[in-house]
């Protein structure tokens, strides 16, 4: 189960290349949308189910937390900050789930994942901070802002888990997934045309780009992380989440030749030991039990 979580922040780590190389720049809520919305719609096809009850408005707040929010913040907060320190801000995600999850889940945060947590912060500190910059406040708290979106969204998705009414788990994973991503991806559409006007004509690269992203870094990943976040306690799955950063370092020294100095292989090595650390004694919960019911 954890290894599998941890399939999707390694994807994750591929997005910063995908996008500046076969994308359309300074289209970043377009690239929003088409990676969350047709990835949605074929997830909702494959699972041939539509929200029920309450399902309908926990879809509509975590899809705004999860995906439409988040996103959006997210290309805010990388617009004006560097983003070594975008990715700083990120990394204090254990600690606020932590917080959110002892205040909602009556779960006490054990020591050690908090210490990974800290281990953690300092590992992605050395793989990403760069020079002094000057901080922009609307960027801090675009990428604050997101940081608490999404810690919000693994907590509430932990306590409400999957929804009722399939036989099979993996079926209530791909609607729940498919879910969330159409809720945000149709709050990110006409937030992107207001934004950003008409989508530009796409070439092949990016129409491979956005395929990638969309089949393998939104619907894939998300359906991993999904599973992991009905499952796992909060606090070890987001210390999974760091995994991205050390991805996204080795990709650009793979791909594009940016060196690495000895700080930051240190930096991904203290990254990967506070995983393993935090994460590698998680007791796995039990699983939302499914109740049998006709298709939906």
């Amino acid at each position: 189960m954890r290894n599998l979580t941890a399939i999707a922040p390694m994807l994750w780590g591929t997005t910063y290349v995908v996008t500046t190389e076969l994308l359309p720049p300074d289209r970043p809520l377009l690239a929003g949308a088409l990676r969350a919305l047709p990835a949605g719609l074929l997830l909702v096809a494959a699972a041939r189910a539509l929200p029920r009850g309450a399902w309908w408005w926990r879809t509509a707040v975590l899809g705004t937390l999860n995906i439409g929010l988040f996103f959006a913040l997210l290309f805010v907060a990388a617009y004006r900050l560097p983003g070594g320190l975008a990715a700083v801000l990120g990394a204090l995600g254990p600690f606020v789930v932590s917080g959110l999850a002892f205040g909602l889940l009556k779960q006490r945060p054990a020591a050690r994942v908090l210490g990974a947590g800290v281990a953690g912060l300092a590992g992605v500190a050395l793989v990403v901070l760069r020079s002094a910059t000057a901080l922009d406040p609307i960027g801090l708290a675009a990428a604050a802002g997101g940081m608490l979106s999404v810690s919000l969204a693994t907590v509430l998705g932990s306590r409400w888990g999957v929804p009722e009414g399939f036989t099979e788990r993996r079926t209530a994973l791909l609607a729940l997934t498919g879910w969330q991503l159409t809720a945000g991806g149709l709050l990110l559409a006409p937030a992107a045309l207001l934004a950003e006007g008409p989508p530009p004509p796409l070439d092949w690269a990016n129409a491979a780009g956005f395929a990638y992203l969309s089949l393998f870094g939104t619907a894939g990943a998300y359906f991993l992380w999904f599973r992991g976040v009905t499952t796992l306690p909060p606090a070890q799955v987001t210390l999974l989440g760091l995994l991205s950063v050390v991805v996204a370092a080795g990709v650009g020294w793979l791909v594009l030749g940016q060196a690495l100095s000895v700080g930051q292989l240190a930096g991904a090595a203290l990254v990967l030991a506070a995983v393993v650390v935090g994460v590698g004694g998680a007791k796995i919960g039990k699983p939302t039990p499914l109740k049998a019911a006709t298709a939906p």
